[in-house]
């Protein structure tokens, strides 16, 4: 049986890097904090939360696509690996902070 590749998980929860409380998308699965970018290691594959891991993923840098907006880049603390999401700068509950993903962009985080 095909596994799915993305699953709808969209709950709030407090950033284990900041300490402040993040709000649910609404429309799709967070899975980033939008004051600090940082997230969790928590997903094989989109919000399935089947990861054993569980390490902090570091925002490493940020790529602009013309469709999908920005590409967060995030790098686990525990294991290294690479994992890429897409930005909720434009979001209507607690956007991502534009300040920061254009300084990541820039390589001065």
């Amino acid at each position: 049986m095909e596994q799915k590749r993305f699953t709808k998980n969209d709950a709030s929860f407090v950033c284990e890097n900041c300490g402040k409380e993040v709000k649910p998308l609404g429309y799709s699965s967070r899975n980033h904090c939008p004051f600090c970018l940082w997230s969790l290691h928590l997903d094989i594959n989109p919000g399935d939360r089947a990861s054993e891991c569980g390490g902090k993923m570091e925002p490493i840098r940020v790529e602009t696509d013309p469709k999908k907006g920005y590409i967060i880049s995030h790098r686990c603390t525990k294991c290294g690996e690479i994992k890429r999401n897409r930005s909720a700068h434009e979001a209507s509950v607690q956007p991502d902070s534009l300040k920061l993903l254009i300084k990541l962009c820039s390589g001065n985080f």
